[in-house]
């Protein structure tokens, strides 16, 4: 199912959203100007599981070059579809979540589901020398708080039926839960085949992502006024 938009409405402009998808853009046509030199930069700026868990690797790496691609990595893309896959998911979803954080906290909520997105995968792969990259553990992050708050707005989607094609609009609960329904189910395949062959997607980067978000939520979601903040308007 390919989401098209959301029927909700959002509450003002999402800055924050529009400034994080300029920064993937720019991230990702700096790596295409990097040529030769991409493999290398991507060793050292995506999150390399094994980085964390092979001691004669983590040995000669600093706490900084350790700790900076929990950052750096979740701006990083290894092609246009993937790029313009979560640009195109983090617009539809990430203003109104914007909305209700308010732009600052939302920053924040991205970039720490960004970072649980991160630690579910390094414990879950940790031999992996393959650099993780890209902004869907943090995107699953806005999903998952989306989940929680607008579980009835309506998600345009498009949806294969056999070999036909039909648009419909679904509640949030269902599509995000069918989403994350086939991220659980395709995560747990890739661990029983132990990620050999199976796919090259970090599936659970996204479950802890989607999960994070929620719980995230949680913490940076303001509390709604008092009923009396609201008496002179009744």
């Amino acid at each position: 199912m390919i989401p098209l938009r959301d029927v909700n409405p959002s509450r003002g402009t999402p800055v924050v959203t529009y400034v994080l998808i300029a920064l993937c853009l720019g991230a990702f046509l700096y790596e295409l100007s990097r040529g030769r030199d991409l493999h290398e930069f991507l060793l050292r700026y995506g999150l390399v599981p094994a980085h964390y868990f092979q001691a004669e690797i983590r040995h000669h790496l600093t706490l900084w070059e350790q700790a900076l691609p929990f950052l750096t990595s979740m701006f990083l893309h290894g092609g246009w579809l993937h790029l313009i896959g979560n640009m195109w998911v983090l617009r539809i979803f990430g203003d109104n979540v914007e909305g209700e954080l308010g732009h600052g906290k939302y920053l924040l909520f991205y970039l720490c589901s960004g970072g649980c997105a991160a630690f579910i995968q390094l414990v879950t792969d940790p031999g992996s020398s393959i650099p993780t990259i890209g902004a869907s553990g943090a995107v699953a992050g806005v999903m998952g708080a989306y989940f929680v708050l607008y579980p009835r707005a309506k998600i345009l989607t498009f949806v294969p039926i056999l070999v036909f094609f039909t648009l419909a609009e679904l509640p949030a609960y269902v599509f995000l839960g069918f989403w994350f329904l086939l991220q659980f189910f395709s995560g747990t395949l890739s661990l029983m085949a132990d990620g050999r062959g199976f796919s090259n997607v970090a599936w659970w980067a996204h479950i802890g992502g989607f999960l994070g978000g929620i719980v995230l939520l949680k913490l940076f979601h303001r509390r709604p006024l008092p009923p009396e903040h609201f008496d002179e308007f009744d």
